[in-house]
């Protein structure tokens, strides 16, 4: 994984780095400028996990939000790829155990990188919309992210509503190609659409994110709980974590114990006029909705003959379907393009809301912080 950090020396603590803080769809993160980071790779982590309070699960003495929603960052430069202008490297801080791992990509962080890097001056704006052609350094993979400009500025405000953030946003449009296989190599990366995994049947399915699909009854749940009830049930979430376990390496991602991926969505029949209701682990807490890219992947799966969540859809032979994920605290609609040939995918399309919540300095920890 290659990107642009061409960077100055490592700040010392009690120094100031400008960083963003930004509301990227459901998500919240710290967004930085690569160039305002250290180059060498433990330095700029030091750096990031010292701001973001590393160490303590409430985050009480950094920036973090003390959940995995509200600890995340992006890392964003200019790119040199023939068909991107911004580099994105997304970061999942893991809190309680000081690391951060970059193994998976962002979805709702990705929604505020168009904005925050026509801000910092790296793509110009245009009056009306402005596209922002991003690389996802992570999974080296590339989105284009359509930005309202008005005047030449980014407009915040708008009528656009998604679930999960209250009131309403301007819409900010991401449009993917060429996102399957982005982590495991293949969209279906056993090389079957349904597999026995610890006895229950599943789907392992990348389409920009590794998600292993599952019923909820084959675990034991309704797949109607509240996230906080799944969360206390240990025996279920123990099952759940060992299934991931084992799909882990089928997927070809290895030993995924210290991995935030693959997300692991039980899956029900739909209950609020959706495609399918879902609950998903990311992957040791149950999250409050779902994942961009995780909804992308699980949407993928409905339109896949035999495939687990396939079997409560109803069947369509449109080109072009929009599928309703349900989650606890709403829907996500995705917008799937078929290709020509059985399970291809042409391209993929949904709408997010970002929003910057304050822009600073952080100010850099001293060693015994």
């Amino acid at each position: 994984m290659t990107t642009n950090l061409a960077t100055p020396a490592s700040p010392r603590p009690g120094d100031e780095v400008p960083c963003t803080l930004m509301r990227g769809g459901t998500s919240k993160g710290a967004y930085f400028l690569a160039t305002d980071l250290p180059a060498d790779a433990a330095a700029r982590d030091t750096l990031i996990l010292g701001a973001m309070g590393h160490g303590e699960p409430r985050q009480i003495d950094g920036i973090g939000g003390g959940t995995p929603l509200t600890t995340k960052v992006a890392i964003v430069s200019r790119s040199t790829h023939e068909h991107a202008d911004i580099d994105y490297l997304f970061g999942q801080v893991v809190a309680h155990e000081s690391r951060i791992d970059y193994a998976p990509t962002c979805g709702n962080i990705l929604a505020g990188v168009g904005p925050f890097a026509i801000e910092q001056g790296l793509v110009p704006a245009r009056d009306g919309d402005t596209a922002v052609r991003i690389r996802m350094v992570n999974t080296d993979s590339l989105c284009t992210a359509v930005i309202r400009t008005p005047d030449g500025r980014v407009q915040y405000a708008g009528d656009t509503a998604i679930s999960g953030v209250p009131g309403t946003a301007a819409p900010v449009l991401l449009k993917f190609a060429g996102i399957a296989g982005s982590s495991c190599g293949a969209l279906l990366p056993t090389g079957r659409v349904r597999d026995v995994v610890d006895g229950v049947a599943v789907t392992c399915i990348d389409h920009g994110m590794p998600v292993v699909v599952l019923r909820a009854s084959a675990v034991g749940a309704s797949g109607y709980e509240t996230p906080q009830s799944l969360d206390a049930d240990v025996a279920l979430k123990a099952r759940v974590e060992r299934i991931r376990l084992l799909a882990g390496p089928l997927m070809g991602l290895g030993d995924v114990a210290d991995k935030v991926v693959p997300k692991m969505t039980l899956v029900a029949p739909a209950i609020d006029g959706g495609a399918i209701h879902t609950r998903t682990f990311i992957p040791k807490r149950c999250h409050d909705a779902i994942g961009v890219l995780g909804a992308v992947s699980v949407a993928t799966a409905c339109l896949m003959d035999d495939s687990v969540a396939a079997e409560f859809v109803p069947r369509a032979d449109a080109r072009e379907q929009y599928l309703s994920i349900e989650h606890p605290s709403g829907e996500f609609t995705v917008r799937l393009v078929l290709g020509a040939r059985p399970a291809e995918f042409e391209s993929v399309a949904l709408l997010r809301t970002a929003r910057a919540l304050f822009r600073g300095q952080v100010v850099i920890p001293g060693n015994d912080s």
